[in-house]
This record gives structure tokens, sequence and C-alpha cells, in this order.
């Protein structure tokens, strides 16, 4: 019988690339988003490339009080849960108006408090699964253009790490995905370096890889991990000089 692969915040391109990762290595797939015509779409190219089941359902990832239902209501009981909602929102904006800042918050971090817990709850009860969080390396130091969506995904960084060590015992793995630069819609206006930048396709390889081998956490591109490494560790009478 084919496992089942749900993924949450499946409109993004991250999220749909990982989905044909999945699928393509004979996974069932159940989309979860905002927008169902735009998932339907999906649905149908996954069945048809790969011949596989696929469901669409309908999720909000800030609509926290809808969570435990919508979970307890899937038709399929999922063995690998990737949380991959994110809103990169405007910074500028963040610092003056608290309902940007809010939903910066809510999509990268609150939202997915709210649903892996549930979710958590659930594996440990099994005795098994996976639960894949797409954080950021943007959340290993706060930075001036960016510290708004850099302090969320620092919160699901150390959330999933909180629940990997409580995990372990019980035959749950947890993997924490960070990427840095990503050609998707989200980062579509920003001039992003090529030779940093990776392909949604290319990232979903990597982290299909990480999960068959049960690792805790990816950077991708690899080389993030020593430039984030770098970062960490420039003193902060320098790094205050500096326009990160």
């Amino acid at each position: 019988m084919a496992k089942t692969f749900l993924i949450l915040g499946a409109g993004s391109d991250i999220g749909q690339a990982i989905a044909h990762e999945f699928a393509r290595n004979g996974f069932d797939i159940i989309l979860a988003g905002r927008n169902l015509a735009d998932l339907s779409t999906v649905k149908s190219d996954l069945e048809i490339r790969y011949q596989i089941a696929v469901l669409t359902c309908e999720f909000d990832a800030e609509a926290f009080a809808s969570h435990t239902d919508f979970y307890l209501k899937l038709p399929v009981s999922p063995d690998v849960v990737l949380y991959t909602v994110g809103y990169l929102g405007n910074q500028k904006i963040a610092e003056k108006d608290w309902e940007e800042a809010a939903r910066i918050i809510n999509a990268n971090y609150v939202g997915g408090v709210s649903i892996l817990s549930i979710v958590a709850n659930d594996f440990e009860t099994r005795g098994n699964g996976t639960i894949i969080g797409i954080s950021s390396v943007a959340g290993e130091r706060g930075r001036q253009s960016i510290y708004v969506y850099g302090s969320a995904k620092s919160g699901l960084t150390t959330f999933l790490d909180g629940m990997r060590h409580r995990l372990a015992k019980s035959g749950v793995n947890v993997l924490t995905v960070k990427p840095g630069f990503v050609e998707t819609k989200m980062t579509a206006e920003m001039d992003l370096p090529k030779l940093l930048t990776a392909k949604p396709e290319n990232l979903a390889q990597a982290v299909f890889r990480a999960f068959q081998a049960k690792k805790h956490t990816l950077y991708y591109l690899s080389v993030f991990r020593w430039i984030m490494i770098i970062i960490r560790n420039i003193p902060e009478s320098i790094f205050v000089k500096t326009k990160l």
C-alpha cells in the first residue's frame, strides 16, 4: 500500500515541487491550501504523470481554530506531513503596520505550531511518521532587511528542534529544511545572486534524499551552512554597521 504525503501550503512553488518528487517515488498526495481551484490543476497533473491517488483539501494556516477539525476529517491518515506555508511580506511595511507583521508571523510560525502540534500528537500515538518543516536561513541572525520574517522562521526552527527532541523516542523524525535563495513567485521581484539561487525542483530532490536518510536538518544550497556560520559569528560591533 502506498504511503500518503500531506502538503500544507500546497499552492507554493516549493510545495508543488516537493509534491512531484514524492509522487515520482510512489507516494499518494494530499494537497492542502487555500485555493482549491489552483490545486485542482496540480492534482490532475500529478495523477496523469505518476498514476497515484491525489486529494485536495482546503487549509488556511492562519485559521487556527479550524486546524483540529481539518486534520481529524482527512480521508486518509498521512505518513509524512510537510509545512511549507510561507509569506515573505514587506519588512518596511511591517515596521509600521501590525497587520502586516502579524500576517508574516502567523503564516511562517504560529500556523505551523498550531497544525504541526496536532500532527505530532497523532504521530507520537502511532509511533511512526515524518514531519518536514520549511524554515529558512533568514532565521539564523536578525538582519535589518528581513527581521520580521527572519524572527518567525527562527521561531519555527526552534519549535521543530524541540519537537524532534520530544518525538525521537517515539520513532518519529522531524526534518528542518533551511533554504537560502530559491527561485519562486515569492522572490520574483528580488534581485537574487544566480550562483546562490536554487530551483524548486532541485530543492525538492534534496528534501526527498534527506527524508530517506532520516536527516534532521537540510541546508540548501549546502554552501549556506558555511555562509551562515560566518554571518552568525560577525561581532555585533561590526555587524550593526553592515547593510545585510
